[in-house]
């Protein structure tokens, strides 16, 4: 989608605002704009074209979270054993943004699904005795699962040669490996996915704003929210009055959120994790891997640093990506400001803040390592998992920023939190997403789960046209095993998975 701008107005009334042009917004304004036509619906972006931060596809994995591969939504317990019931639920709500991309292929809203979706085997790794006894335990536990029984695991050299021959070239024979895949994976570009959503909006009158920044977000004596904006070229400035105000702006939410003042936006911190990887456009090297490849995560990282060597497809390209090495930046966004987060203190979040630096010392030694390494150090990672490869011959590339959510806790003061954490206020007049992975991949049924809390009233008229979206709307799949079968084989149909 090519930048939009408008002329500035002093003064507008919209139904609906929604503050942030990435996936999250993309995703909500096309679930309102079916589900109540006759709103008014205005979209602001800082940048100059939608998907250009978080959602980017090279600013994230694009792997569609949805447990298959990622070990640390199945994390072993104190006694070894593994609990599915995390996994489970995230591949439930991946099932959910995967049904309704299937609706807006359908419907015609969107075009070619192969413009942002593609099968690629999501597949887990590991060597040693240690690791490669935890694998079993997690396949033991997963296997059984409606949602996981296409899940193979095997140690066998030859078997991992051939489901990916880079990871095994070149690798000691004696070594005990073991490898977890689902071969139904997919590897998704969220950043051209928003932008297809974003142009379903324009072509419906949805009022898109580029190049505008959102400055603040404050109460009317009215009751209506005044939301102000500012051209980022000309320095003009307008007032934007709303109803229903979203603010999906990233990593620029946390600030957003402070300035509304309300009480349940209180307590919160954040703390900025960067990331690089290493790319490789060699087709050579490409052809040979078809698989993304996820490892486990170093003493102290943080989850979305877990290593993993991928497949990617970018506008109709494949390569492979690695990483990512962690960084650290006081930025909430790839193209913001150090001053991010030092502007973020507040009285009421700098006790939790000041909890969870007291209690993460491992993360901030992670982040210092990370940060110190140097371009062999990072060669020698992509060596583990690519044991070949000519890590100079990989570009190392900038990723986007990441805002680990910092909340209240009742005993220790303050808790870091890996993942989203919704926050509506108890008008349901607002609401604000923070954090990070999952994320984009369960994209939908966090839109879904806002509007059910913001417009209570609405949500039993809404029924019928959201089951028409999504047919398992509603319903756990995974205890469901007939429906789970017959709706992956819909959507993979639709998809051309």
């Amino acid at each position: 989608m090519t930048a939009r701008t408008h002329a500035v107005y002093s003064h507008k009334t919209a139904d609906v605002v929604l503050i942030g042009g990435g996936i999250m917004s993309a995703t909500l304004g096309s679930i309102i704009l079916q589900l109540e036509p006759g709103w008014d619906i205005c979209l602001y972006e800082r940048l100059d074209r939608a998907g250009m931060e978080a959602s980017d596809s090279w600013n994230n994995a694009g792997t569609g979270h949805s447990a298959l591969c990622e070990l640390n939504y199945s994390p072993a317990s104190a006694d070894g054993s593994v609990e599915p019931t995390k996994a489970i639920k995230i591949n439930e709500q991946f099932q959910v943004s995967r049904q309704f991309w299937s609706h807006m292929v359908v419907a015609g809203h969107i075009g070619a699904p192969r413009k942002f979706i593609n099968p690629i085997p999501h597949m887990s790794f590991v060597w040693g005795d240690g690791p490669a006894d935890y694998l079993r335990r997690r396949y033991e536990a997963l296997k059984p699962q409606p949602l996981f029984e296409t899940m193979e695991h095997t140690e066998d050299h030859a078997t991992l040669s051939e489901w990916a021959p880079l990871v095994m070239g070149g690798r000691d024979p004696k070594q005990r490996v073991a490898a977890s895949r689902v071969e139904g994976g997919t590897d998704i570009d969220f950043g051209s996915l928003t932008r297809e959503l974003t142009e379903f909006m324009e072509k419906n009158d949805v009022d898109l704003n580029f190049g505008m920044e959102v400055t603040n977000v404050v109460r009317g004596s009215d009751g209506r929210w005044e939301v102000s904006v500012k051209d980022r070229a000309t320095g003009e400035e307008a007032t934007v009055r709303a109803r229903f105000v979203f603010i999906g702006a990233g990593g620029g939410a946390l600030h957003l959120l402070q300035r509304t003042g309300i009480p349940e936006g209180k307590g919160f911190g954040g703390f900025p994790v960067g990331g690089q990887f290493l790319r490789c456009g060699n087709e050579e090297v490409v052809d040979q891997h078809n698989a993304k490849v996820y490892g486990q995560a170093s003493v102290g990282a943080p989850p979305m640093s877990v290593p993993h060597l991928d497949t990617r497809f970018v506008n109709g390209k494949r390569s492979l990506l690695f990483g990512p090495y962690a960084g650290f930046s006081t930025k909430f966004l790839k193209r913001g400001s150090l001053l991010d987060l030092p502007l973020s203190l507040r009285p009421s979040n700098l006790i939790p803040m000041l909890a969870v630096g007291k209690d993460n010392m491992d993360l901030a030694k992670y982040l210092i390592t990370e940060v110190l390494k140097s371009r062999e150090s990072k060669n020698e990672g992509l060596r583990e998992y690519y044991p070949q490869a000519d890590g100079h011959a990989w570009e190392l590339i900038t990723a986007g920023q990441r805002v680990q959510v910092i909340k209240k806790h009742p005993t220790k003061g303050g808790i870091l939190q890996f993942g989203t954490e919704m926050i509506t206020s108890s008008d349901g007049s607002i609401g604000a997403l923070l954090g990070a992975s999952p994320g984009a991949s369960t994209a939908a049924p966090i839109m879904f789960e806002m509007l059910e809390r913001c417009f209570p009233q609405q949500a039993t008229a809404w029924q019928q046209k959201i089951k028409e979206m999504i047919p398992g709307y509603g319903v756990k799949l995974n205890e469901n095993p007939q429906l789970a079968r017959e709706i992956l084989s819909e959507t993979a149909k639709t998809l051309q998975l």
